[in-house]
């Protein structure tokens, strides 16, 4: 059965992104002839919410105003893209111990109560159900999982809340020290991951 994979990037660095090369590899990994491959480049400006946007998501679609649907169109299609995609790989450089300004306002973006998820009665309950997510990290010096690592424990929780609870890490540790080792690192931990259902 063909999927649709849906690429992240985040890092600021474009030619010299380890993210985006260890992000590439990974997609190309996991896709098989038929698969559909959604890039989307976070360096392509993704507007922060405010408090427009939020009166807008919050207003009823049928009651909303042609400026609100204008100012929900980019949550629009980042939502869409999610809602068409069976695996995500988010690219998410560890920059000041968390995740890039622009993965932050993606996330702002895509969070929308009714739409990718909802509050009940036992607490928020995720709509992106049935998908797999891959978050390929990259650290200048800052251990994936230790307790200075606020980006990864934030994108998995994000996830979940969503509803994607199926997440792996390909973690780049110490490029600082020593770029070559820290994505070779990484690669041995694609080599061994675990295959998406197609």
């Amino acid at each position: 059965m063909k999927k649709t994979i849906l690429k992240i990037h985040s890092s600021a660095a474009t030619a010299t992104s380890v993210t985006r090369q260890l992000s590439d590899e990974l997609a190309s990994k996991i896709s098989n002839d038929g698969d559909t491959v959604i890039e989307r480049d976070l360096n392509s400006p993704i507007t922060f919410i405010n408090e427009a946007w939020i009166g807008a998501a919050y207003t009823p679609d049928e009651q909303r105003s042609e400026d609100q649907k204008e100012g929900l169109a980019l949550s629009d299609a980042l939502i869409a893209e999610l809602k068409e995609a069976d695996v995500l790989v988010i690219g998410a450089p560890i920059y000041n111990f968390s995740v890039p300004a622009v993965l932050k306002a993606w996330v702002d973006q895509i969070a929308r109560v009714g739409v990718t998820f909802n509050y009940t009665e036992y607490g928020p309950q995720g709509l992106l159900t049935g998908k797999k997510a891959y978050i390929v990290a990259a650290a200048g010096g800052v251990p994936v999982g230790s307790p200075a690592d606020f980006a990864v424990p934030y994108l998995k929780q994000v996830l979940g809340f969503i509803g994607v609870s199926d997440v792996e890490v390909v973690a780049a540790e110490g490029v600082a020290v020593d770029r070559d080792a820290a994505i070779a690192q990484a690669q041995s931990t694609m080599a061994g991951l675990t295959a998406v259902a197609a």
